[in-house]
């Protein structure tokens, strides 16, 4: 049977790229099933960590981006790929104990008027 090549068509999107590939990465999965992975969470790889499994070449990257800490943001920016899928990878990253994530410190209260000011003393010296 000879095909016309438009079915494959439908599977790629010139600004997108490859739609598959993202699914085949998570297997489907649209939430990690390990961790919160706020866009600012630090991620780092963890030192003598060896998958058991072998990794996707996206899971390889982020190991090897993040052997300092590295946001969530600019793993999904750096790999070019939905932060979804970043998320769910990972997750599964977590899951292996191939990565360690810090969580950035919470205001536990709102920043003063006299702090505001400095801060925009500050950038005004700038």
């Amino acid at each position: 049977m000879h095909s016309s090549g438009a079915a494959d068509e439908a599977w790629y999107d010139d600004d997108a790229g490859p739609v598959a590939r993202p699914y085949t990465m998570t297997g489907g999965r649209t939430a990690p099933t390990r961790g919160e992975f706020d866009l600012i969470s630090l991620v780092v790889a963890r030192r003598g960590g060896t998958p058991r499994t072998p990794l996707f070449p996206e899971q390889a990257r982020i190991v090897e981006l993040c052997h300092h800490p590295v946001s969530v943001a600019e793993i999904a920016a750096e790999l070019d790929l939905p932060l979804g899928t970043v998320r769910v990878l990972l997750g599964d990253l977590l899951t292996a104990g191939l990565i360690e994530t810090h969580e950035p410190p919470m205001l536990s209260e709102l920043p003063t008027e006299h702090l505001l000011e400095a801060i925009l003393v500050g950038l005004r010296a700038l």
